[in-house]
């Protein structure tokens, strides 16, 4: 057998060849925040479909869920109607009393419904492998029987911060968290809010009694009072969220408006 002899040049060009594919292969395997369905880690909301009018989300929160992904794993969790359904197996109901340890443990979920009132239901984390695509899912009812179900997550989208729903119409006690400005002034917490045909009000009381109007959303507030720390009623557009304002005081020699944000949340 005739011996082939490879030269320098020939054996650092096969060096190098052999470092590019061994470089292209870990890329391929790991080092990538995706999953198989292209999603980085973070957290989505996400639409969530059975095969059942008796099996599906709370009607509180839209058909949706949230699609959370870690090391590019994901997980789902729904809030259902009740608590009816005890536990849910990721498969077929034939073979969930023999995977007792596989089954999935309901969470309390506290939902708030248009009408204000709010109710305790039953959550769960589920493992999704794939989206967009139908896969078995059981549910063990109140009665201790299993049912077959096909259920899928789609619609994968980023999840952005969402507004506390606007409570009944009538009267609360909201906490303000005031920021902005140099620090110095502060408003009075907690703060009266009144809902009135799903429209939210508060009253603003300034530690000065220097400020002679506020801009909110562009329109401008005078005092409601003439003596004492300047009072103001302001609309609140949302719960939760920062609501930018801007405060003029006269405190100063000359007038000066001074920007803000107010966030109202419920006590």
């Amino acid at each position: 057998m005739k011996r082939i002899e490879m030269t320098k040049k020939s054996k650092l060009w096969l060096i190098a060849a052999l470092s590019a594919i061994m470089i292209f292969t870990l890329a391929a395997c790991g080092g990538s925040d995706k999953n198989s369905s292209g999603l980085e880690d973070g957290t989505y909301t996400a639409e969530f479909t059975t095969d059942s009018r008796m099996f599906h989300v709370n009607e509180t929160k839209d058909g949706k869920g949230t699609l959370t992904v870690e090391n590019g794993k994901m997980t789902f969790h729904v809030s259902l109607v009740s608590k009816k359904v005890v536990n849910l197996y990721p498969g077929a109901a034939a073979d969930a009393a023999d995977h007792k340890t596989d089954w999935l443990i309901p969470t309390l979920d506290t939902v708030t419904y248009s009408d204000g009132t709010s109710e305790e239901v039953y959550g769960f984390d589920i493992p999704v492998t794939a989206l967009d695509e139908d896969f078995a899912l059981a549910l063990l009812g109140s009665k201790g029987k299993w049912y077959d179900h096909t259920v899928s997550v789609c619609n994968a989208q980023p999840k952005t911060q969402e507004a506390a729903p606007v409570p009944a119409d009538g009267e609360y006690s909201a906490n303000v968290v005031l920021e902005g400005g140099s620090g110095r002034a502060t408003v009075e917490s907690p703060a009266a809010l009144t809902v009135a045909e799903g429209k939210m009000t508060a009253t603003i009381v300034w530690s000065s009694p220097n400020y002679d109007y506020m801009v909110v959303e562009g329109e401008k507030y005078l005092p409601t009072n003439t003596e004492g720390n300047s009072t103001f009623e302001i609309p609140v557009a949302a719960l939760g969220t920062p609501l930018a304002v801007t405060a003029d005081t006269v405190a100063m020699s000359t007038p000066h408006e001074i920007e803000y944000t107010l966030t109202f949340t419920l006590e």
